[in-house]
């Protein structure tokens, strides 16, 4: 068993004693320290939470108990039901409410499930904020409301039909260009929430043959969920079979895009974001953000374009925080999450899905030649195991001091920028691991990049 607290929320696998998994009482606790946190920090006159879930076995049960433990709290509750994270956090603005929940552990096995806190935004709480609801949850200071105060929960399955509207109302969405490409589209979603709005989406953008695979919602994945190459295996197979143009894949709550080509081509999905990208600076030029572990194809294609790009530390949280204050007009992560501000401040599967499509028929270009036309690099990706009682930050600094003479960021761990490569190194909240990160033009420099950094840590724990 396994339960992980974090600024962003509470996760772990279901099952097992409290404290120890995420049992029943430990989402009573934390749901009630998160109302509790939202009551003391609201503008907001209403007392209105919003419950949003993805489709894993132990939503419903999970869902019921976060409801419950609101409405104990003397919130009302407006449970959307089945509902992709960026939908969720769609909902909070547009019902005028305190925050939200998002019951889903993302691209985790189906035994995890996890609470994702959202402030009256609809965006996740920062690392300030993160930290009070845990103070809270570790004291047990909350207090339920009396007969007379309890809150009441609402049933409103309309988001995800609000969400694709409001998706093709964007200016960058051109539905009868998609629709006069004529496109057949795949869509893998796993088994979740993704089955249930992107078919939708698809349709709603004039596409008349979709494909859809693994898009019954019963939460039974039907492979690793993480949308990434080595996952998507038997996706690919059975693209290959098939005369698809494009196939999306996203991951259970559908904050992230992954997409394949003719004949199961991967296209990689710190490509998703760059191709996007791409598209909206051609249309809307302006500044773009992403994090350090992500691709500095990025930084090529903003700068192509005459315009300004910036680094922010790892956290959806903190990308968002920098493209407010830069006016950014797209950003997100090299795991293939965008976040297009014209429509909201989270990373958001359904517009890069509505975006790529719109760029493959406005250009008429296929997925292959999208790819062709970006920046050539390739990422990899290590770790280094670490021993109780080492000092993980001197580690850093040491690698810092040896690297003295390259470009040197620090917001986030230390990543080292070469004139033709980097690396990011950055300690995990999770696991004890240094997490190694290295980008170069090929996939041999890469890894002969990450190796002798990898080495030179490893030559100083011994």
């Amino acid at each position: 068993m396994a339960l992980i607290k974090s600024i962003s929320g509470i996760r772990g696998t279901i099952g097992g004693r409290p404290g120890e998994g995420l049992s029943p009482l430990d989402v009573v606790k934390f749901t009630a320290a998160f109302a509790t946190f939202i009551a003391k920090n609201t503008t907001r006159t209403s007392r209105t939470i919003v419950v949003g879930r993805d489709a894993r076995l132990s939503g419903s049960m999970v869902c019921d108990l976060v409801c419950g433990t609101l409405a104990g709290m003397g919130f009302d509750v407006v449970n959307i039901g089945l509902a992709s994270t960026p939908t969720t956090e769609i909902a909070v603005v547009k019902e005028c409410a305190c925050g939200g929940l998002i019951l889903t552990a993302s691209h985790n096995p189906r035994q995890w499930n996890a609470l994702k806190l959202l402030n009256e935004r609809g965006e996740f709480l920062n690392d300030k904020e993160g930290k009070q609801v845990l103070a809270i949850a570790e004291a047990e200071d909350f207090n339920f409301a009396e007969v007379n105060d309890l809150g009441k929960v609402y049933t409103n399955n309309t988001y995800n039909r609000k969400h694709i509207d409001d998706v093709l109302a964007l200016p960058l969405v051109d539905v009868e260009a998609i629709r006069n490409a004529d496109f057949t589209v795949a869509i893998d979603a796993v088994n979740s929430v993704g089955g249930v709005v992107i078919p939708e989406l698809l349709r709603a953008l004039g596409v008349k043959k979709v494909i859809e695979i693994n898009c019954d919602p019963t939460g039974k994945f039907a492979h690793t969920p993480e949308p990434i190459p080595e996952n998507l295996v038997s996706t690919a197979n059975i693209v290959r079979d098939m005369d698809a143009d494009v196939c999306f894949v996203v991951d259970p709550d559908v904050d992230r895009l992954a997409i394949l080509g003719r004949g199961g081509m991967f296209f990689g999905e710190e490509n998703t974001l760059i191709s996007i990208a791409d598209y909206v600076l051609a249309h809307t030029p302006g500044p773009t953000v992403s994090n350090l572990s992500s691709s500095r194809g990025l930084k090529d294609v903003t700068e192509a374009h005459g315009c300004t790009y910036t680094a922010a530390a790892v956290g959806e949280v903190n990308v968002t925080t920098e493209m407010k204050r830069t006016g950014a007009v797209i950003g997100g992560e090299g795991n293939g999450g965008v976040i297009y501000p014209e429509l909201h401040y989270g990373r958001d599967a359904l517009v890069g899905v509505a975006l790529f499509l719109t760029m493959m028929a406005k250009t008429g270009k296929s997925v292959a030649q999208i790819l062709e036309g970006l920046p050539k690099y390739s990422i990899y990706k290590t770790k280094v195991e670490l021993q109780p009682g080492l000092d993980v930050d001197r580690l850093l600094l040491n690698v810092k001091e040896a690297y003295k003479n390259e470009k040197i960021t620090d917001i986030d761990g230390v990543k080292i920028d070469f004139s033709d490569m980097w690396v990011h190194l950055r300690k995990s909240n999770t696991e004890p691991i240094i997490r190694v990160y290295a980008e170069a033009h090929t996939a041999a420099e890469a890894e002969a990049i990450a190796g002798k950094v990898k080495g030179m840590i490893l030559d100083m724990v011994k």
